[in-house]
């Protein structure tokens, strides 16, 4: 919907293209995509993490991420505005900076890492209590940016507790 109420149209390729913002709000095109666009753009992390974290030291990776973060504010609103949607669902680099923060504190074992993907995009998608709250209360693209941050760290807090109880379990 954009702001007048009416259904906005699909971004095509050429709005892809028309401007570096637009290409980096839309994940590298994942956003475009017509089913799911938050999660085809939260699987664009993984390539980007596997490729980054051995050859990135970890206080560089999250300095990075503070950096691809605080760039995904100006980024995403500037193509939220260009749109007239708030928070339209092809704008995945929220999705992305968030799941790339998962990953890095994720165990490097795949199935720790799909288990991960599972619960953020349960999050992200639900938006349960603090998600949603979050949500609501910001607007533009901090806006945009920090919800999908409290859907990590609610998938993180999670993934926590799974690391305690199977330790509890395995002795």
């Amino acid at each position: 919907m954009t702001t007048s109420g009416k259904l906005a149209p699909r971004p095509s390729l050429r709005f892809l293209f028309a401007h570096p913002f637009h290409f980096v709000a839309l994940g590298f095109g994942s956003g475009l995509a017509p089913l799911a666009p938050g999660t085809i753009g939260t699987l664009v992390a993984f390539p980007i993490f596997w490729w980054l974290e051995p050859r990135v030291a970890p206080a560089e990776f999250l300095i990075g991420l503070g950096f691809l973060f605080v760039g995904g504010v100006w980024v995403c609103d500037y193509t939220a505005r260009t749109l007239g949607i708030e928070d339209a669902s092809c704008i995945v680099w929220d999705e992305i900076v968030a799941f790339l923060l998962v990953l890095f504190f994720t165990p490097h074992e795949l199935i720790w890492q799909a288990g991960a993907f599972a619960l953020f995009r349960f999050f992200d998608a639900v938006k349960p209590g603090p998600v949603r709250y979050i949500e609501s209360r910001f607007r533009g693209g901090f806006g945009i940016m920090v919800d999908d941050l409290v859907a990590a760290f609610l998938t993180l807090v999670c993934l926590a507790a799974g690391t305690l109880i199977a330790k509890r379990i395995g002795g």
